[in-house]
């Protein structure tokens, strides 16, 4: 067996088998249900458009969002969205292998919410899907 066919099958094995949210953490009295402006800082080194997904789906959900690389936003808005995207080479491709977020507060930069997304092999979860998986979870947004 080839060492890079069973470097695949070990990183499978011991990857996530479901796109369930791995941790979501959210500080005491944070009330994100009022926020509905929101800034997603987008990383230099984003070459997938992940801090597009979040600004669309933040937008789907009737909140206004919009996203740049400065630190600050333009306007004032009521959350700023950061995030980090991990990907990982397998089976000829790349998938997302784990995305974090952290939400602050637009005004204070306190730390409001904070999650972590597994990525799956096995259920082959598409960027938007991790990225709405992930904000239901740091929002407390139902399904």
């Amino acid at each position: 067996m080839s060492g890079l066919r069973l470097w695949s099958i070990v990183v499978a094995v011991c990857l996530p088998v479901g796109c369930g949210t791995e941790s979501v953490s959210h500080s005491p009295g944070a009330d994100l249900s009022t926020a509905k402006t929101f800034y997603v800082q987008k990383l230099p080194a984003d070459q997938r458009g992940i801090g597009k997904l979040f600004a669309r789906q933040l937008n789907e959900w009737g909140c206004q969002a919009t996203t740049g690389v400065e630190a600050k936003p333009a306007a004032p808005v009521d959350a700023i969205v950061t995030y980090q995207d991990r990907w990982l080479w397998l089976s000829y491709r790349m998938f997302m292998s784990r995305l974090n977020v952290e939400i602050r507060d637009g005004r204070t930069g306190a730390l409001l919410a904070s999650a972590e997304q597994p990525g799956s092999t096995a259920e082959d979860v598409s960027p938007e899907g991790m990225v709405k998986a992930i904000l239901q979870a740091a929002l407390k947004r139902p399904n």
